[in-house]
């Protein structure tokens, strides 16, 4: 249940990030679109202090999904009947 609503929260985080990032549906491009995803891909998000702007944005919308494969990772290990 915990691997499904951070992939549901991570996914409405990275649409409001392409929606903002790029200006889709004639909305206006905004910087801080990405401030959902901040949260979401800790702490993985203050390694990628050292690199390039240009690939800070993108390190920041795929550091969630390095947090849920080890969530699910784990919660597959731990949970469940069959441990």
């Amino acid at each position: 249940m915990f691997v499904g609503m951070f992939g549901i929260l991570y996914l409405i985080a990275l649409g409001l990030f392409m929606v903002g990032i790029f200006g889709f549906f004639g909305q206006e491009r905004d910087p801080l679109s990405g401030v959902f995803l901040l949260p979401l891909g800790l702490p993985w998000n203050l390694l990628a202090g050292d690199t390039p702007d240009v690939v800070r944005p993108w390190l920041a919308s795929l550091a969630p999904a390095l947090n849920l494969v080890l969530a699910w990772l784990f919660c597959r290990r731990l949970g469940g009947p069959a441990n």
